[in-house]
């Protein structure tokens, strides 16, 4: 009998290494043989990358609204959901995706102040109970976060998305929403304390995958 496959979920605020880390997840998890499907929200398909690129685009000539925004977003998440996301566990492959729901809550929720309500509404319309087996949390504190979103934009001779413009309360409400949703689903939503050297910080990655494998087995 064929078994679901697990989805895996690295979440955070700007800056806090998730695209790193989860190249680290997925290749842990493929070395012990499992098939691992990485993938991203907003985007993971052609269609809900164009979407991604609606909400990122820092362009100003038309500023887009807050629920067309929410919309948005779930719009492209249905898109994901269909296209890579189920097809991928029904065949038994491991999904590790950077960012999903949490990041609904925690940028438009809390940083936006959309009624949580309604998102949730929205969660169960599209998921339709489909939530992460685990998700990993890379925690730090926002001046941090944004000092090393600066050097990677340096890095990368690139320029502040939509979302990085925003000013120091949002990420600060963004990362009170994170950690309200990791005190109310401890089990599911593990915080990982980003604010370190990578190799701790993928220690401690490594530590909570071990666990959770052996539970799983």
């Amino acid at each position: 009998m064929q078994h679901r496959g697990r989805f895996i979920t690295l979440e955070g605020g700007e800056g806090v290494g998730k695209s790193t880390n989860l190249v680290m997840v997925a290749d842990y998890l493929e070395a012990r043989g499992l098939e691992v499907v990485r993938t991203r929200e907003p985007g993971g398909t052609p269609r809900a990358e164009a979407i991604r690129g609606l909400l990122l685009d820092p362009a100003s000539e038309e500023p887009l609204d807050d629920d067309a925004e929410l919309l948005l977003v779930f719009a492209a998440r249905a898109q994901h959901l269909a296209r890579v996301v189920r097809p991928a566990l029904e065949r038994g492959a491991w999904v590790v995706c950077d960012r999903f729901t949490d990041a609904t809550f925690a940028y438009q929720g809390g940083g936006r102040g959309l009624d949580k309500t309604r998102i949730s509404e929205l969660e169960a319309f599209v998921q339709r109970g489909l939530s992460p087996d685990l998700t990993l949390l890379l925690d730090m504190p926002m001046a941090a976060s944004q000092q090393r979103l600066e050097g990677r934009l340096d890095r990368d001779q690139s320029q502040r998305d939509r979302f990085e413009q925003e000013r120091g309360d949002f990420f600060e409400a963004v990362r009170d929403a994170y950690l309200e949703r990791a005190e109310a689903a401890p089990h599911r939503l593990h915080i990982i304390n980003a604010d370190q050297p990578l190799e701790a910080v993928q220690n401690d990655l490594r530590a909570v995958l071990e666990r959770r494998l052996e539970e799983w087995a």
